[in-house]
């Protein structure tokens, strides 16, 4: 009787739980009873309606059978709900699925490593399981935070360990794979998700021994990698960060940063480049940018930590730069440069002061300059990797605001120590951006507005600053890599072994020397002058003499170039400048090797034959004005007493004699080059107090007052003629004798004395200008009339048109 009973009540339970109940066999080794899963998956499809009640019921199973541990029936309920999500898509599966994350969320509480994983594969599948109905209401706050969790775990057992950090990155995978391209779902990109999946996966990258990266994507794994915690946090990092649109980057990468602070993770550099080089590979390259423009950011807001972990984000930055493709620095390119000049101008001011806030105090963090050193080497080498990723004219626009930055001498008198740093600093990021810029057109490459001020720094004292402004002229000119060729001077037999690429000069080229060619020829031969110019200084010269002739030359070029290599000679002959031996002998050797080349280039065999022939003789005699003697570790050197002269002189007479033979301009050949003393001199610290007042006062002394009775023009005789030329080295005595006294007047003459000697000559120039205005400028007829003047003599009046009255006819 009580049998039967318990037989009736069965029958009278629901339908589907009698087929749930049916799945689960007596002894829970034996698994799923396949033939009964089949039909409570063809009930569940032929009865969706009844989806809901099943996860229900299996929920309720599954929450009793882990009460009482019976984990074997757990296994089989799980089973049995993967195989159902991933045959049901019907309009009901909402409330299942609910049912379903309820049955993982109990399994992911629990503290058995297997039941974690357990939950975390069933979610995982589901996560695969692309819904045909949205859900409104679905919330995956506690699968980030116990996935997260999951990742740091810290369980004894090192393999179980490793399991269950690797269930939770394969659970956090699975929370981004459901919910980023939902827009119904929880927005996964927030700051309170991303703040805790971006650390778990950094954790696990971080824990792994591995090298850098190896490429933009990642290759197909072995078996063994698979298994490896760290190649599946690179995997799932690189997909989250794919999937990440423009408005999400910043939230995806802002944790990055916060992880690498808080774990001093940029002083050792390759963690933090290994990171970014993933981020880089992995974004759309359209996003390229705000990642660049997110870590100058951060650059700036460490602007007063310690130089190592500065240089660490300049390090990152470089990399980014590199990665990034050509133009992808974004719209705010000038802003890119401005923060890293920034960091530029404060390391130099923390270098110098030896502290953060300018002060010496007790307990602030001391600077150690070496450190400063290599930030600031760090943030040159980004300046010109970022710089490489522009087109042409963005260069040229980065070119002119870092011009723009640089203290130039005589705007800025008194140069500190950390002027000339800024200086040589912000000197050698033009030199990174100019390395290898390219253009057709040199009046566009060479604005006035750069090249000026760059030919400025050209005439300081300090040669390390002449030596940068070589190298960006020579970058800015060589368009056809031609300069490595002419990096060491010497004597070359046959220029057609340097295999030199050479164009036909354009018309934009031929205006660009017509405007420019007399300040570069000038500031070459002020850069053989200087006494503080060593081996590297006329290395350099000669290969921008070399370029010169190359890139920009036609036979006018050609002709001012051989007469400055004349002059080069003078200028070492000459007594009246303090040249060291060093460099006398170094001019005369450039001298020599310049005129070699441009005869070859020239092709006349005339010019070569006497530029030959004298090469020859100094070989003989003297070798000391050769580059081959001159330009090595122990040079031979000219004696101070000797007096040069005779056949070791190239001389300008024969060359003028064989060029005009060929068609060259002897009247220009014939000109010695004399260069011209310019206010940019004056204001650049090469020249004395005493040297700029003696050019002032030369120029007054010639219009001086006294002298404003003109004298009758003299006749002109043969006589007169004959006498100015047996008088001229007179002449050049007393002139010479004239300019000693000017300059030791305005030297120790009191200085009131001076100051009305200058307030007269200016009172003198207002007249005249004055005069000169009543004379040229007449004023336009007015309806007032005339006046007449103080002296009885009527004068025109000028009325402004407003106080002017017109008819009223005229008036509309």
């Amino acid at each position: 009787m009580y049998s039967w009973v318990c037989g009736c009540c069965g029958a009278l339970r629901p339908r589907y739980k009698r087929l749930v109940d049916n799945i689960f066999p007596e002894d829970p080794e034996d698994g799923l009873v396949k033939a009964n899963m089949e039909k409570l998956t063809f009930y569940a499809l032929s009865a969706p309606e009844k989806l809901d009640r099943i996860g229900a019921y299996l929920s309720e199973r599954l929450s009793r059978d882990v009460a009482r541990h019976r984990y074997g029936y757990v296994c089989i309920a799980m089973e049995a709900l993967d195989q159902l999500l991933m045959a049901c898509h019907c309009q009901s599966i909402n409330l299942f699925v609910e049912s379903f994350l309820k049955m993982v969320r109990k399994l992911l509480e629990s503290d058995k490593p297997n039941l974690q994983i357990l939950g975390t594969n069933s979610f995982v599948k589901f996560a695969n399981i692309e819904e045909d109905t949205p859900s409104y209401h679905r919330s995956y706050d506690f699968f980030v935070s116990r996935f997260s969790e999951m990742c740091h775990s810290s369980f004894e057992d090192p393999d179980v360990r490793t399991k269950i950090r690797m269930a939770g990155i394969k659970g956090l995978q699975g929370v981004v794979r459901k919910t980023v391209n939902d827009e119904l779902q929880a927005n996964i990109w927030d700051p309170q998700h991303m703040d805790k999946i971006v650390p778990s996966l950094l954790f696990n990258l971080q824990s792994g021994e591995r090298t850098e990266s190896r490429s933009p994507s990642p290759l197909q794994a072995s078996e063994k990698e698979k298994e490896s915690p760290v190649e599946l946090t690179e995997r799932c990092f690189r997909e989250l960060l794919g999937r990440a649109a423009y408005g999400n980057i910043k939230n995806a990468v802002t944790p990055v940063l916060m992880h690498l602070d808080n774990h001093s993770l940029w002083e050792g550099k390759t963690f933090a480049v290994r990171c970014f080089k993933i981020i880089m590979y992995s974004i759309q390259s359209q996003h390229s940018h705000l990642v660049i423009q997110q870590l100058l950011g951060h650059l700036d807001a460490n602007s007063k930590n310690s130089a190592t972990v500065r240089a660490g984000i300049v390090e990152v930055l470089l990399e980014a730069a590199a990665i990034a493709a050509s133009g992808s620095v974004g719209p705010t390119v000038l802003e890119v440069f401005n923060t890293l000049l920034r960091q530029l101008r404060l390391s130099a001011d923390y270098e110098l002061t030896g502290s953060y806030d300018g002060s010496t105090n007790i307990g602030t963090k001391i600077i150690k300059a070496h450190e400063e050193r290599q930030l600031q080497e760090a943030v040159i080498r980004t300046i010109g990797s970022f710089a490489n990723t522009l087109p042409t004219y963005q260069r040229s626009e980065v070119m002119l605001f870092i011009m723009g930055k640089i203290p130039v001498p005589g705007i800025h008198p008194a140069l500190s120590e950390g002027t000339r740093m800024i200086q040589v600093m912000l000197l050698k990021s033009l030199v990174q951006v100019t390395a290898g810029f390219q253009t057709t057109n040199m009046l566009t490459a060479l604005p006035t507005s750069f090249l000026e001020p760059l030919l400025s720094f050209f005439l300081t004292e300090d040669p390390e600053i002449r030596l940068l402004v070589l190298q960006i002229l020579l970058s800015l000119i060589d368009r056809h890599d031609n300069t490595a060729k002419f990096r060491d001077i010497s004597i070359i037999s046959d220029i057609s072994l340097l295999k030199l690429k050479v164009d036909k000069c354009s018309r934009q080229d031929n205006l660009f020397m017509k405007k420019h060619g007399q300040q570069l020829y000038r500031h070459i031969y002020l850069g053989c002058k200087e006494q503080s110019s060593g081996r590297q200084h006329y290395e350099s010269l000669f290969a921008l003499l070399g370029i010169l002739s190359v890139e920009l030359a036609n036979e006018e070029v050609v002709v001012d170039l051989i007469r400055l290599a004349l002059a080069l000679q003078d200028l070492a002959l000459s007594t009246d400048e303090d040249l060291p031996v060093f460099n006398r002998c170094a001019v005369h050797a450039l001298a020599a090797a310049y005129l070699n080349l441009i005869c070859q280039l020239t092709t006349v065999p005339a010019f070569c034959q006497h530029i030959q022939e004298v090469i020859e003789v100094r070989q003989k005699k003297s070798p000391y004005f050769l580059p081959e003697d001159v330009f090595i570790d122990d040079p031979k050197l000219l004696s101070s007493a000797e007096k040069v002269e005779g056949d070791v002189l190239f001389l300008q007479s024969k060359i003028t004699e064989v060029l005009g033979g060929s068609g060259y301009n002897t009247d220009r050949l014939a000109t010695p080059y004399v260069p011209q003393y310019t206010d940019e001199d004056r204001l650049s610290k090469r020249k004395s107090i005493g040297e700029t007042v003696s050019l002032q006062v030369e120029m007054e002394s010639r219009n001086s007052p006294e002298k404003e009775e003109r004298t009758p023009a003299e006749e002109i005789t043969f006589e007169t003629l004959k006498n100015a030329i047996v008088d001229s080295v007179g002449m050049e005595e007393q002139e010479r004798e004239r300019r000693r006294q000017v300059v030791e007047k305005f030297q120790k003459a009191p200085f009131e004395e001076i100051a009305a000697h200058c307030g007269a000559r200016a009172t003198l120039l207002q007249s005249k200008l004055n005069q000169i205005f009543d004379i040229t400028i007449r004023p336009p007829p007015s309806p007032s009339g005339t006046i007449s003047s103080g002296y009885g003599q009527s004068q025109s009046r000028s009325i402004p048109i407003y106080e002017m009255k017109f008819p009223d006819l005229c008036v509309y």
